[in-house]
């Protein structure tokens, strides 16, 4: 078995194999190549091939590369080793270039072993011509453009002829390689079918970027010098235009100072021509220039500004730009009298009209009315009042408060600064009654011992012709002096038509503290205010000859005081009344009393009860005894007591409880300071036994029925 494989082994180990078979070689004109075949345990003979026929070793064209071979009838002998490569010196196209194969016979007849190699080319290289570029099957010169409308695409065709081996080509769009070479086909030329065509075609979708930009076909060959030649194109890519405006302006145009410069950028191919409109009037400005200018801008300017471009492809999207050009404002009117007289209490009023841009703000302003002579001595500033914010002023109720000047002003802003404008003065004139200038909650304050000094102003046109100061039951006109109270003349207040009125109190006390009344009059009438003086211990004025007026923390108001004292007034008049009704009816306690006399100190009651109970009337058997002559004195009195008609009047009865109100007179008897006792003009004395029948009664307490 081992004998065998032994066997078999060094049968294999005989047989004859390529160990290299030739390759694809390339060679300049001229030069040598070696073509490369070499085996394993060669027996037979070796050959070559090219294009299918036989080729002879010829010395100086096709060597053995082996050399020292004996010549033989075709030519030098192959060399007895394994080496059958062969050189082809100075090769040429005609003669060289072409497929080549190495052969080898068998061995033997039997052994059937011969050997052929894949056949394998031998170039001989030829520089092709420079390529071209050809577009709609027109051949283009370098440089030339490559005309086509954006969004299109172009199919442009590279060719490069007679080369060998046929040129490999490439796209190029500028420096940038194109990924799609699109597809590259070689032929052999039909003049010269040892040389090559090829061409590649390149399918381009055009877009506007793609315009003025070069478009290269690059042709690889070893033969050239730099190993590539191009030829290259340039694209004209037609596209609408496309604008782009500039010189909008960033801040506000101001009419008479600014400038505006637009300009109307365009890119198109071909160029476009640029159209400017103003939408609020639809014409058109411009046709000739890119640039529109405003020097200076003015009002009428104003608009929206449109610029569009257009060329034979199409034409570009609108652009606009609205210009305000801003002014200043501008009274236009104001009305609708130059000058205003009203009554007090009227009504009257103003429009104004303006103009400006932006649109102006409109106020109303009063300037109150300032007498010359306090202009002159610096006493009175400017007073400004704003009396509204509208185009339309309408002032009701008019006092002396609304005499003065009133303007009209306008104001606006223009790059960012205001920008206003007055109107000339309308002066405002009130004429009427009297009016005291009230001050609510408001009372004057004096120390005491101090002048007091009381100051109102009053209004007036005409000028009041009377002002007096009123205080409880006293009355003192302007001008005049009463005691510690002095009314001075009228003095011209810092306002146009207002006096200032003075009242002064010399050495203020505690009695001054009061209402003081101011009343005004002209020929249209009065106006009286009444305000408060309060006295304190604490020295509350401004300096020593003069108090001030300041308004009171928790004051208490006139009306209030007025309200008090009303209502006192009320309850004491009600308590007047009902006291005075009670006595007219005799009631309560003013029910009568018996009415006493008094004889000798001693009150004497008409009727009554003693203290005893008996009735007093009723005299004892005493003063029967020892009265009991009829001309006695108790017999006098009791004849005495019948009246003129003969009835019996009641007899006194003796008390020590005085009368209410003092001693007082029985009706129909007076008594006299001596002790005599008058009745009915009946004059007689009292006898001492009366007197001492009196005595013991003195102690006893009064008894009424």
């Amino acid at each position: 078995m081992q004998s065998e494989i032994s066997l078999a082994g060094a049968s294999w180990a005989a047989v004859q194999r390529f160990d290299r078979q030739p390759q694809y070689t390339e060679v300049n004109p001229g030069e040598d190549a070696k073509l490369t075949c070499t085996l394993h345990h060669r027996k037979g003979h070796c050959s070559w091939q090219k294009d299918g026929k036989p080729v002879g070793m010829y010395p100086r064209k096709y060597e053995w590369v082996a050399g020292g071979a004996a010549m033989g009838p075709g030519g030098p002998m192959p060399p007895p080793g394994g080496d059958c490569s062969i050189w082809v010196r100075s090769a040429t196209i005609e003669f060289d270039d072409g497929e080549w194969e190495c052969q080898v016979t068998a061995s033997d007849f039997a052994s059937q072993d011969a050997l052929t190699s894949n056949p394998v080319k031998l170039v001989v290289r030829v520089a092709p011509q420079r390529p071209r570029i050809e577009y709609n099957a027109t051949q283009m010169a370098p440089g030339q453009n490559v005309s086509a409308k954006s969004g299109e695409r172009a199919s442009l065709r590279c060719i490069s002829r007679y080369g060998n081996p046929p040129a490999k080509l490439k796209w190029m769009l500028g420096d940038e390689p194109l990924s799609d070479t699109g597809n590259q086909t070689s032929v052999r030329e039909q003049d010269n079918p040892k040389t090559w065509s090829t061409s590649s075609v390149l399918d381009l979708a055009v877009v506007k970027r793609h315009h003025g930009r070069s478009l290269r076909c690059v042709a690889l060959h070893d033969l050239y010098i730099a190993r590539s030649l191009d030829v290259d194109v340039k694209l004209d890519v037609r596209f609408p235009p496309e604008v782009r405006l500039v010189g909008a302006p960033s801040k506000d145009v101001e009419e008479g100072r600014d400038t505006v410069e637009l300009r109307c950028e365009s890119e198109a191919n071909p160029p476009a021509t640029i159209t400017w409109r103003r939408s609020q009037k639809a014409e058109i400005l411009n046709t000739m220039n890119s640039t529109m200018i405003l020097r200076p801008a003015r009002r009428s300017d104003t608009g929206t500004y449109t610029c569009q471009a257009r060329n034979v492809v199409g034409a570009s999207q609108p652009l606009s730009v609205h210009i305000d050009v801003k002014y200043p404002p501008r009274i236009l009117h104001v009305g609708p009298d130059r000058k205003v007289t009203a009554q007090l209490f009227s009504q009257t009023s103003f429009t104004c009209e303006a103009e400006g841009n932006p649109q102006p703000s409109i106020q109303w302003l009063q300037k109150m009315p300032i007498h010359p002579m306090a202009i002159a001595d610096g006493s009175a500033e400017d007073k400004v009042i704003l009396r509204g914010a509208e185009p339309r002023l309408v002032l009701t109720n008019l006092t002396y408060d609304h005499q003065g000047e009133y303007v009209c002003r306008a104001a606006n802003k223009i790059a960012n600064v205001e920008r206003p404008v007055q109107s000339e003065p309308i002066p405002v004139h009130i004429k009427g009654a009297p009016q005291v200038v009230r001050r609510p909650n408001a009372e004057v304050y004096a120390a005491r011992g101090h002048d007091a000094i009381i100051r109102m102003v009053v209004c007036a046109d005409p000028r009041p012709r009377r002002i007096s100061w009123e205080w409880g039951s006293m009355q003192l006109e302007a001008g005049m002096i009463m005691g510690r109270y002095k009314a001075e003349e009228l003095a011209q207040d810092v306002r146009e038509d207002c006096y200032e009125a003075r009242f002064h109190i010399k050495g203020a006390d505690a009695a001054d503290a009061r209402s003081y009344t101011l009343t005004a009059e002209n020929e249209r009438g009065s106006d009286r205010h009444t305000v408060l003086l309060a006295v304190r211990g604490e020295q509350e004025i401004v300096d020593e000859d003069t108090a001030r007026t300041r308004l009171h923390s928790n004051p208490v108001s006139m009306i209030a005081m007025i309200g008090i004292l009303a209502v006192g007034m009320i309850i004491l008049l009600i308590t007047a009344c009902v006291l005075i009704c009670a006595y007219r009816k005799e009631t309560c306690c003013f029910k009568p009393e018996p009415i006493n006399s008094l004889i000798d100190g001693i009150y004497v009651k008409p009727t009554g009860v003693t203290a005893s109970g008996r009735n007093d009337t009723q005299p004892t058997t005493g003063e029967l005894n020892s009265e009991k002559s009829p001309g006695g004195p108790l017999a006098q009195s009791r004849r005495s007591s019948h009246d003129s008609n003969g009835a019996l009047a009641s007899p006194p009865i003796y008390t020590t409880s005085p009368p209410r109100g003092g001693p007082r007179m029985m009706q129909g008897a007076v008594v006299t300071a001596t002790g005599a006792y008058h009745h009915t003009g009946i004059n007689h004395p009292i006898s001492s036994a009366e007197k001492v029948r009196l005595s013991p009664m003195v102690l006893q307490p009064p008894t009424r029925v």
